[in-house]
């Protein structure tokens, strides 16, 4: 078909074309409705689809997540209560108000019965902690070495928890003036700080945190 009989044709008489013609505008007009509805229909609905399959699969991953934290529920439970009942354990151990002086001269017979000579015996102000109280005291004594180890060892052995920090042993002058050794039988000064703790009561530590309380 030339150029001059596509110009002479019809377009109120589609029928009359031929039919080769007719074909390719049904395809033209086909392919115009599908990429229009493409276009203003289908791909929205593409873009819907993929943010629900997104979805779909953050929602599939929060639920793994759950089935897991469910299914370590009972262990974590049963772990919960054994730290309960180490803690409260552990809490036994620490004394209370009334029973810090007891401790007190508890720590100081051991140094009597291990043969040394208390130059000082100071009980410090309480530090407070969170639900606990430390109770640090200067302690400095003479005596051999042998009963130091001794002393050391009564104190780490007592019922209640007491740490020893900042030990520091030194000769002690002899009586012609010089410095003895450290041997077992020679006379030593020692200093240290003993820590023994205490719970706190209720009403220390709602003063503690006044915020909480609130």
């Amino acid at each position: 078909m030339t150029l001059a009989e596509l110009q002479n044709l019809d377009p109120n008489n589609i029928g009359s074309w031929p039919g080769l013609i007719r074909s390719l505008v049904i395809l033209l007009m086909c392919a115009a409705l599908l990429g229009g509805g493409f276009y203003f229909d289908t791909r929205d609905q593409i873009a819907e689809l993929e943010t629900h399959i997104k979805k779909e699969k953050e929602l599939k991953q929060t639920f793994e997540v759950k089935q897991r934290k469910a299914a370590n529920l009972a262990p974590l439970k049963r772990f919960l209560a054994e730290i309960q009942q180490s803690f409260g354990a552990m809490l036994r151990l620490l004394p209370n108000k009334t029973e810090i002086e007891g401790l007190l001269v508890e720590i100081s017979q051991a140094g009597l019965a291990s043969g040394l000579e208390f130059q000082l015996f100071k009980p410090e102000r309480e530090q407070p902690a969170e639900f606990y109280a430390i109770q640090p005291i200067r302690i400095r004594v003479t005596g051999t070495y042998h009963q130091f180890g001794k002393f050391i060892s009564d104190v780490a052995a007592l019922p209640r928890i007491v740490t020893q920090h900042n030990l520091v042993m030194t000769p002690q002058r002899n009586e012609k003036g010089g410095k003895g050794k450290k041997t077992a039988g020679v006379k030593l000064g020692m200093s240290l700080v003993a820590k023994t703790y205490r719970y706190l009561e209720e009403d220390e530590i709602a003063a503690l945190n006044p915020k909480k309380k609130k």
